[in-house]
């Protein structure tokens, strides 16, 4: 299931400043998700969660940066904010150069902590923004045809019942498929399914 509220989700080893930050975010208004180490995190959080994620880099077992390589390596989109102890320039490059959104040491100011998470949940709402706006134009580029044999599809009928509803022939059906699929940028169903949930091309409860 997709995190719809933007979330802060804070990954620290240390309980107390675990908590001490999960407290200050809330109190900003923000929600907030903790989690002691990074596999569970990776285990409870998916990857298209919305908000961003605040983490220590030395932890048991996944570091910080480990972390931010599988994130990467699951193309998530979710804005990374390092805050640590050990504050080093390599440290800060090496997060940088890995995706990282911003680098923090510890302790932090409070006003300039929650800044930088704003900015970062702001990022990912931004980007959101484009990604819709971006399918929804290449939505707009489909013929009539296109957009019902792609409704079809999403709603789970095969190529042969799509004819038969259509009055079109199979092979028909898969043109206008190949054509819908390469104008959206879909590669599999899985992708076309998702793209006509997100846009209103069907529902949950479409026929």
């Amino acid at each position: 299931m997709i995190e719809d509220q933007p979330t802060v989700f804070i990954i620290d080893d240390n309980a107390p400043i675990r908590d001490a930050l999960s407290l200050l975010i809330s109190l900003k208004g923000l929600r907030t998700r903790v989690f002691a180490r990074a596999e569970d995190f990776l285990g409870a959080v998916p990857t298209r969660a919305a908000g961003c994620v605040l983490m220590d880099l030395k932890m048991p077992g996944l570091s910080g940066a480990e972390l931010q390589t599988i994130l990467r390596q699951r193309r998530s989109l979710l804005p990374i904010v390092v805050l640590t102890a050990h504050g080093t320039v390599a440290n800060a490059r090496a997060a940088f150069k890995n995706g990282a959104f911003d680098f923090l040491e510890k302790p932090v100011d409070d006003d300039l902590l929650i800044e930088v998470i704003r900015d970062a949940v702001r990022a990912r709402q931004q980007h959101d923004a484009a990604a819709d706006t971006n399918v929804t134009a290449r939505l707009n580029r489909l013929s009539p045809r296109e957009l019902e044999v792609l409704r079809l599809l999403a709603q789970g009928f095969m190529l042969r019942e799509i004819g038969l509803k259509l009055g079109i022939s199979p092979r028909t059906v898969e043109v206008h498929k190949a054509r819908a699929m390469a104008k959206l940028h879909c590669n599999t169903l899985a992708d076309i399914i998702r793209v006509s949930i997100e846009t209103g091309l069907v529902g949950q409860h479409s026929e």
